[in-house]
């Protein structure tokens, strides 16, 4: 809305001048998440060759992909296509997925139907039919400063705040001793993580702020809603010690990111065009998020396939092998030999 940060949308028409009915989106967002502290022992954004390996902030999270994609629209254009090729490059993929939402709102408004859809991120050029769903939220603690020597009159903020983080740990190994489980994730159990606290001014000072983001990544069969409300209610219980030294202590909940899980499904028509192009027959799913999701639930089924491993993404010294470049190479020829007439 700031207009700063755009999408791009663009279809290469089919033969017949089709712009608009079926054919393949291939998608991926153009924004990385930070280098800030990593000790990177090449410049992260060169593209930098060092033996059989590319390194460079992005080439795994899924720049790799997108560049592929554009190289190959000359020979998709040369040999002209059946049905129309769209490219979705979407912003701010990293921070909830948030430019995706409107692109395909645009592109719906426009009348555009894809009949499918392939999110290039990391899967080492699997196919992935499905990931899970996320929902992350922040919770603030505000409690009541005193002098270290009188902790009776005083409400830590951060001791409750470290509590409630001891209750979420509690519910990930749940999760993982308990389940559900699907052995098709890499991850088969729902996930609960606390990824940043910040609270305190000093350590004579009983602190009065202290704030924590967390995150459920969640299996069809759980439902991340009725996790927030035992939160909540776990919560709730420090409040009638709280008031009873500070009336205006509280604690607080703001919702952070939402994303949808999906299944494609591996008999899928997109899933059998990625077998086709990929030349292997299983597919598996994934704990990570993606805007495939996104696409899915807009109606346009949706599969997961790129060169590289999520193992390298977000790190120092992200990298991709020129094997997984390569074998995405091999999956565009295979697509453009389905896609298009000559």
């Amino acid at each position: 809305d700031e207009r700063r940060k755009a999408n791009l949308f663009a279809t290469l028409p089919a033969r017949d001048g089709n712009a608009t009915r079926g054919g393949i989106v291939l998608s991926g967002h153009t924004d990385v998440v930070p280098v800030d502290g990593q000790p990177w022992t090449t410049d992260p954004f060169t593209a930098t060759p060092v033996g059989d390996r590319i390194y460079g902030r992005g080439v795994t999270d899924m720049k790799s992909f997108s560049a592929i994609g554009l190289a190959f629209v000359p020979e998709f254009l040369r040999r002209g296509l059946k049905q129309p090729l769209h490219l979705a490059l979407s912003y701010d993929e990293e921070v909830g997925c948030i430019g995706v939402h409107r692109l395909i709102g645009d592109i719906l408004a426009r009348g555009v139907a894809p009949a499918g859809c392939i999110v290039g991120e990391p899967t080492g050029m699997q196919v992935v039919v499905a990931h899970k769903g996320k929902k992350a939220w922040r919770c603030r603690v505000r409690g009541f400063e005193a002098h270290s020597s009188l902790t009776p009159q005083g409400v830590n903020a951060v001791q409750i705040a470290c509590e409630l983080v001891a209750f979420l740990t509690q519910k990930a190994r749940a999760f993982r001793d308990r389940g559900g489980f699907d052995d098709a994730y890499d991850v088969p159990f729902t996930t609960v993580h606390t990824g940043v606290i910040r609270g305190g001014t000093a350590v004579n000072i009983i602190p009065r702020d202290c704030q924590f983001d967390f995150e459920i990544r969640h299996l069809p069969s759980d439902d991340p809603d009725q996790f927030f409300a035992e939160v909540r209610a776990h919560a709730e219980t420090f409040l009638p010690d709280m008031h009873r030294v500070a009336p205006d202590t509280w604690i607080e909940f703001d919702p952070l990111s939402s994303l949808p899980g999906f299944d494609t499904g591996g008999d899928s028509a997109i899933a059998a065009l990625a077998h086709q192009c990929n030349g292997a027959h299983d597919h598996g799913k994934v704990s990570f998020g993606t805007e495939a999701s996104l696409f899915h639930n807009a109606g346009v089924p949706t599969i997961i396939c790129g060169p590289g491993h999520i193992a390298q993404a977000h790190q120092p010294n992200e990298w991709v092998s020129l094997q997984q470049l390569a074998a995405c190479e091999a999956f565009m020829r295979r697509l453009a030999d389905r896609v298009c007439v000559a």
